[in-house]
C-alpha cells in the first residue's frame, strides 16, 4: 500500500498494526503482566546522526518508564541513554572503531587486533566493503550466548547480519526502519562515472546479507505502511511477519515556545550534503528562486556539510554562500530553539522510511513543506492540512511551497497548530514502546516451552544513570563460508559521514 493510500484510506490507519494506544492501561504495573528482560542492539548508537540512534534513546528510555529492564548492547559512535531511569543500562561491545574521526578508515595497530572478527573487520575495510553490520552481529551472538537466559527477548536495531540467525539465547525481534536497497540504488543513481559505480556497489555489498538474513526473521518491526511494503518487495520477507510500530517525536523536548523569536525568511531542514536521498541539492536551488521574492531568505541545515560534490557546487553556482549554513554537534535544547526559530521547515528527501524531522518539527509547532517521497506523506499529512506537500526532486515545487509559507503567515501557525496536534495523536515515543511490547509478548509466547526462561530479575543491576561494562571474550561463533571479503574498489573520503554517522 502507498503512502498516498494510506493517508486517503480508512480512518483505522491500517500502517499502525502495532500501536496499542487503545490499551494505555495495560502497562506491568497494572496488569499483572511481568517486566520483561530486553537486550536492545545497535551497531551504531550516535543520537545526534542518523535515525538508528535516535530510535534506541527514545525507545529504550520509554520501555524502562513501562517498568521493563533494558540493556542496550552497542558499538561505536556508543548510544547515549536517557539518565536517571531504574532498569536502563549499557552495555559497550567495541568495535576496532575504523571510521572514527579524525581519522576515518585508519588501519588499526598490531596490539589492537583481539580475534579473528578483528581481522575480518579490518579486511572488509581495507578492500572498500562496510563491515560493522556482520562483525558487530558475530560479537552480539558470542556476548548473548555467554549470557543465556539473561533475557526474555533480543530486539535487533537493523543490523541484520548473520550473527543473529539460529540460537542466540533468546526470542529475536528485528526493527528495519527502511531496505537500505533503496539508499544503494539511490547512489547508484547518482554515481556520475564507472569507478564511482564500482565503488557504490563494494561499500553497499553487505545489503546483500541483509536481504539473506531479512528473509529468514520471524518477527520484523518496521516504523510506516511505505516500510513495511519495500521490505516485503525489496527483501522478500514474508508480509505476514512485517508488523508496523509508528515511531515518533519527543513531544515534552519538541514543544511550542512563544518566547522563542521567529527569525524572518530562515528555513531549518536536517540533512546531509553527501547523501543523495536527502534530496538538499533541490532545496539548495529552490532557495535560489525564493530569494528572488524574499531576498532575506536563508537555510540553515542541521548537517555535515560536503566541500564539494553537487551540494557544494550549488551552494556557488546560485552564489548562495552567505545564505546557507551548516551547524552540527548541537545539543537537545539547541536543535529545538533552531527549529522553533524557523519560519518554516523542509524536508526534501527524496525518499525516508518514516522521517523523524517531520514529525519533530511539527511537534513544535513549526510549519512544513515536505516531499511526497517514501513514507513522509504518513508522517507529514496532507497537503494542505497539516502541511504543504510537494513532489520529490522538484525544486520549482520547493520554491512555491516555501514562497507561499513565507508570505502568509496565518497559513504558516494554521499549519503549525495543526501539524502538532498529528503528532499528539499519532506519533509518541510512549504508543511506539506499547506497540513494540505487544509483539515481543508474541515473539515469546510463539517460542517453544523448551527455549523460554524462567522469570527472574534483571539481568545485571542497573544503576540509576546508565552504566557502561565491557563485555566478557568468550568462544568464537562459526562464521558462514560466504563471509570472505570480495575485492573491489578502495575506500573514497564520500563515504565518511555514511561511516562516522
Amino acid at each position: 500500500m502507498t503512502a498516498e493510500a494510506i493517508e486517503t484510506g480508512p480512518q483505522e490507519d491500517p500502517a499502525a498494526d502495532g500501536d496499542t494506544s487503545h490499551q494505555r492501561e495495560r502497562v506491568p504495573e497494572r496488569s499483572g503482566e511481568r517486566p520483561l528482560r530486553i537486550a536492545l542492539l545497535t551497531y551504531k548508537g550516535n543520537p545526534f546522526c542518523g535515525g538508528q540512534g535516535v530510535y534506541v534513546r527514545h525507545l529504550s528510555r520509554e520501555l524502562a518508564r513501562l517498568g521493563h529492564h533494558v540493556e542496550v548492547i552497542g558499538s561505536q559512535p556508543y548510544p547515549v541513554l536517557d539518565e536517571g531511569l531504574l532498569g536502563l543500562s549499557l552495555t559497550e561491545l567495541p568495535s576496532l572503531d575504523l571510521y572514527r574521526q579524525p581519522d576515518p578508515f585508519r588501519t588499526p595497530g598490531r596490539d589492537e587486533y583481539r580475534d579473528w572478527i578483528d581481522a575480518l573487520e579490518v579486511g572488509t575495510m581495507w578492500t572498500g566493503g562496510f563491515p560493522e553490520p556482520l562483525t558487530f552481529s558475530l560479537r552480539a551472538r558470542r556476548l548473548l550466548r555467554s549470557r543465556r537466559g539473561d533475557f526474555d527477548v533480543v530486539h535487533d536495531n537493523q543490523t541484520l547480519g548473520y550473527g543473529l540467525l539460529g540460537d542466540i539465547g533468546a526470542p529475536l525481534v528485528t526493527t528495519i526502519h527502511h531496505p537500505i536497497t533503496v539508499d544503494r540504488q539511490l547512489e547508484l543513481d547518482a554515481a556520475g562515472s564507472a569507478k564511482r559505480r564500482a565503488s557504490v556497489r563494494r561499500w553497499y555489498a553487505f545489503t546483500r546479507m541483509q536481504k539473506r538474513v531479512s528473509r529468514r526473521l520471524p518477527s520484523v518491526l518496521t516504523v510506516s505502511g511505505t516500510s513495511r511494503q519495500e521490505i516485503v518487495d525489496h527483501l522478500g520477507v514474508r508480509d505476514e511477519r512485517v508488523h508496523v510500530v509508528h515511531i515518533g517525536a519527543d513531544t515534552d523536548l519538541f514543544s511550542p515556545d512563544p518566547s522563542v523569536p521567529r527569525v524572518p525568511g530562515r528555513i531549518v531542514t536536517t540533512s546531509s550534503a553527501d547523501v543523495p536521498l536527502k534530496g538538499l541539492v533541490f532545496l539548495v536551488e529552490a532557495l535560489a528562486k525564493v530569494r528572488a521574492e524574499h531576498p532575506g531568505a536563508h537555510l540553515v541545515v542541521v548537517g555535515k556539510r560536503a566541500e564539494d560534490g553537487p551540494v557544494a557546487q550549488a551552494i556557488e553556482r546560485y552564489g548562495l554562500e552567505g545564505a546557507v549554513e551548516f551547524v552540527k554537534g548541537i545539543s537537545d535544547a539547541e536543535l529545538v530553539d533552531l527549529v522553533r526559530s524557523a519560519e518554516a521547515a523542509c524536508v526534501p528527501s527524496l525518499y525516508e522510511g518514516f522521517s523523524l524531522p517531520a514529525a519533530e518539527a511539527m511537534a513544535t509547532g513549526t510549519a512544513l513543506v515536505a516531499t511526497t517521497g517514501g513514507a513522509i506523506p504518513e508522517v507529514a499529512g496532507p497537503d494542505g492540512e497539516t502541511c504543504l506537500a510537494v513532489p520529490p526532486g522538484d525544486a520549482g515545487a520547493l520554491a512555491t511551497a516555501l514562497n507561499r509559507l513565507l508570505g502568509d503567515p496565518e497559513l504558516r501557525a494554521r499549519l503549525g497548530r495543526a501539524g502538532r496536534d498529528r503528532v499528539l495523536a499519532r506519533f509518541t515515543w510512549a504508543r511506539a514502546a506499547e506497540g513494540t511490547v505487544a509483539r515481543y509478548r508474541e515473539a515469546i509466547a510463539r517460542t517453544a516451552p523448551s527455549r523460554r526462561t524462567p522469570a527472574g530479575p534483571a539481568p545485571r543491576p542497573a544503576a540509576p544513570v546508565p552504566g557502561r561494562t565491557a563485555p566478557p571474550v568468550t568462544s568464537r561463533s562459526a562464521a558462514p563460508a560466504d563471509l570472505a571479503p570480495a575485492a573491489g574498489a578502495s575506500p573514497t573520503s564520500d563515504r565518511e559521514s555514511r561511516a562516522t554517522c
